[in-house]
């Protein structure tokens, strides 16, 4: 019989949550494995014997940042309207990117202490790509993607999204209290010009 495991996935949700809100109000930098078990009320073998090493909580919480990310525009009710649908995804990334910001700037804009890291959680980031690609795909499908490929189009589409999500957390150039009518603007006239060669 197995030995059972000592630390549990609700160990390491309450890790991931307390983890965020160090980075989110201190930085990266300030995150250390000692810190974050004082934290959360446990030890640092719980965070070591769940990740690996700090590194590897670094790369966790950019994959988790991800799966966040995908579960929310995942979870979008799907019309029968496949671009309005794809124009109303971005709010919910914007709503993410606002929700998490230090997850934004760590798994989206891969603002890490080694950029090498990033490579580690490629394969979430390529997950929740494939979430926003199969909305695009029902574009495609419905013939309003042009002359574009799916690709293409979702690499414009999640550039657009960062580009506003990256000026909105900075609080530049968007007139206060007209951000979501920017994002949706923007939004709707990306998609709708899809459908031009």
């Amino acid at each position: 019989m197995g030995r059972p495991r000592e630390h549990d996935e609700q160990t390491a949700a309450a890790l991931l949550d307390a983890a965020e809100r160090i980075v989110e109000e201190h930085g990266i930098d300030a995150l250390s494995v000692r810190g974050l078990a004082d934290a959360v009320g446990t030890t640092t073998r719980a965070i070591y014997s769940l990740f690996g090493s700090k590194e590897g909580l670094v790369v966790e919480l950019g994959a988790y940042g991800f799966r966040l990310l995908g579960h929310a525009v995942g979870a979008q009710r799907r019309t029968a309207n496949p671009a309005r649908d794809l124009a109303a995804a971005g709010l919910l990334f914007r709503k993410w990117a606002l929700a998490h910001p230090s997850l934004f700037h760590l798994a989206v804009q891969r603002q890490l202490p080694d950029p090498g890291l990033a490579a580690r959680f490629n394969a979430a980031a390529a997950e929740t790509f494939g979430v926003l690609e199969a909305k695009v795909q029902r574009v495609m499908d419905a013939g309003m993607l042009g002359s574009r490929t799916v690709r293409d189009a979702a690499v414009e589409y999640h550039a657009l999204c960062e580009g506003l999500a990256s000026i909105e957390l900075r609080g530049a150039l968007i007139p206060a209290g007209s951000e979501e009518r920017v994002w949706r603007d923007a939004l709707a006239t990306l998609v709708a010009g899809y459908a031009s060669r």
